[in-house]
């Protein structure tokens, strides 16, 4: 199975040659296990680079990522992206999972990105889906995998 995902990720990395921006810059919402802001700046063609302020637990993070997009299923103004970064995050233990009671947590770490989103052609409305795990290398470290969200972005 893990072979099969490979091909199918370098098999549409290759194929994608198609331009994949239909937009510059998207400000907006992000609804998932963890709720905040999303702003996403084309740098290039087919790159970007995103920012994310977060809360979950009582605490907050923020996230830069670089992203390669391309065209999915070679249809217009639907895109699929990839991506890595890093984040820095802030909790008081009181309130965090894995909190002991009374100590805050600073975490630093890694993040990656895999999503797809919709750019609506009547409207400037974006609207994606993606998964974004991290690895927390300093502070509370460990992996985490349930980092995902709805991003609803006005395009300009």
């Amino acid at each position: 199975m893990k072979k099969i995902i490979t091909a199918c990720f370098i098999i549409c990395s290759v194929l994608s040659f198609s331009y994949a921006q239909d937009y510059r810059t998207g400000i907006g919402l992000r609804a998932g296990f963890s709720n905040g802001l999303t702003i996403k700046h084309f740098t290039g063609a087919k790159t970007a680079v995103e920012g994310i302020l977060s809360t979950r637990w009582r605490g907050f993070e923020l996230t830069g990522l670089y992203e390669i997009h391309n065209r999915a299923f070679n249809t217009p103004r639907l895109n699929w992206y990839f991506g890595f970064g890093g984040h820095i995050g802030f909790w008081n233990g009181d309130y965090a999972y894995w909190g002991d009671h009374g100590s805050s947590y600073t975490v630093i770490g890694i993040d990656g990105i895999l999503g797809m989103e919709y750019n609506f052609n009547e409207i400037p409305i974006n609207i994606g889906l993606d998964w974004k795990p991290a690895f927390n290398v300093i502070g509370y470290s460990g992996y985490w995998g349930d980092s995902g969200a709805l991003s609803i972005r006005y395009i300009f």
